[in-house]
């Protein structure tokens, strides 16, 4: 396991080790604000050793999202509760990076939130995807059909003000949540995108939002950004044939590499992100690390999905990855990092009905910050 607490380099800040915490939705913001629940919780598991923490996914603006009580990062009371979480992290010994977040069609028009943004749900083109379920609303909605947005340099603008609150608010750096069928991947998507202007149809042009973002980003932060790609597809009815797949990931990544980014996230094929429809897998199933890797060369690369500590030490010290990212087990073993160190096994019991809450949830610290640490 040595090859897992080197530390390690990131855009402006070391990281003490190579076991990062993935971001984990959890929705335990009341009404979008970040709470003292949510400071216990992040600090439990600076003391369990996380090298480095992704917040959960931070909305940037007002959405309809199929979870409730997500965080946002909009307004000057969510940079005071983030630089609440922020700090406490800090104290701890923590580092933390923002994950920032635009859930495009995979909003509702009938959420509390959605209608309180006042505006449609917006995506790249008019195009609902499969699937949905909806906890706030009543009856079991799926996904609605979405309103293709005018000019996506609405959405740039609005990342990059997520951005400036969020070093507002003291968090190391920012990552873009590019992966699972949210607005950045539905760009990518060409099932998804069948625009016709600049930010559609080739793949230099569907690459556009999620590079031009970047861009946003690196403006605040300098080179404490970061992205997280998921080229398998799958989640929220998105993936494109392997041909399609293999050029558009590979220009992606290849442009966003010349950003001097901290790190690139490579999600791999993962069943549990996988979603069948009419019988057929919505996924592109190919090697992620092994396709891409060889196309970064100035970013760091952290490895996520399925990944446990012995093979995150084998994929570390073969240079395959420069970190790994955990992230169910976060959720389950606050102490994670001491565990593996230790030798001890990952073995509590996950609290399935509290892994986030729901119209039946009463005390949130349940399946959330009781989670049991190991004797040592």
């Amino acid at each position: 396991m040595s090859a897992l607490f080197a530390p390690l380099e990131i855009g402006d800040i070391t990281i003490k080790n190579r076991i990062t915490m993935a971001a984990l939705t959890r929705n335990r913001a009341e009404d979008t604000y970040p709470t003292e629940l949510m400071k216990d919780y992040y600090v439990q598991r600076v003391h369990g050793g996380a090298g480095l923490i992704v917040s959960e996914a931070i909305l940037i603006t007002r959405q309809g999202t199929e979870w409730p009580h997500a965080p946002g990062l909009w307004d000057d009371k969510h940079v005071e509760g983030w630089k609440n979480i922020n700090d406490a992290v800090h104290a701890a010994g923590g580092k933390i990076y923002a994950q920032l977040w635009h859930v495009g069609r995979a909003a509702h028009p009938d959420a509390e939130q959605q209608k309180l943004a006042g505006e449609p749900v917006w995506a790249p083109s008019a195009i609902s995807a499969r699937g949905g379920k909806f906890r706030t609303i009543p009856g079991t909605p799926g996904y609605a059909t979405p309103t293709a947005i005018d000019d996506p340099w609405r959405l740039v603008a609005q990342f990059k003000h997520a951005a400036v609150n969020a070093k507002k608010a003291g968090f190391d750096g920012v990552e873009l949540h590019g992966a699972n069928g949210y607005i950045i991947n539905q760009f990518l998507d060409n099932t998804a995108n069948h625009r016709i202007d600049q930010w559609g149809g080739s793949k230099e042009n569907r690459s556009r939002l999620g590079l031009e973002v970047l861009k946003a980003l690196v403006e605040v932060f300098g080179k404490n950004v970061a992205v997280k790609l998921s080229p398998a597809g799958g989640y929220n009815d998105v993936g494109m044939p392997l041909e399609e797949t293999l050029e558009t990931f590979e220009y992606f990544i290849t442009e966003a590499d010349k950003l001097g980014l901290a790190y690139i996230t490579l999600v791999r094929y993962s069943e549990l992100l996988d979603v069948v429809y009419d019988g057929v897998s919505r996924a592109t199933k190919h090697d992620i690390v092994a396709t891409y890797r060889p196309f970064i060369h100035n970013t760091k690369v952290i490895v996520n999905a399925g990944v446990l500590p012995a093979e995150g030490a084998e994929l570390v010290a073969s240079g395959q990855a420069d970190a790994i990212s955990i992230g169910f087990n976060w959720i389950t073993h606050p102490d994670l990092v001491k565990r593996v160190e230790h030798g001890k096994p990952l073995d509590n019991a996950p609290d399935f009905p509290h892994l986030q809450t729901n119209k039946n949830s009463g005390d949130w610290s349940t399946g959330y910050t009781d989670y049991l640490t190991a004797v040592y």
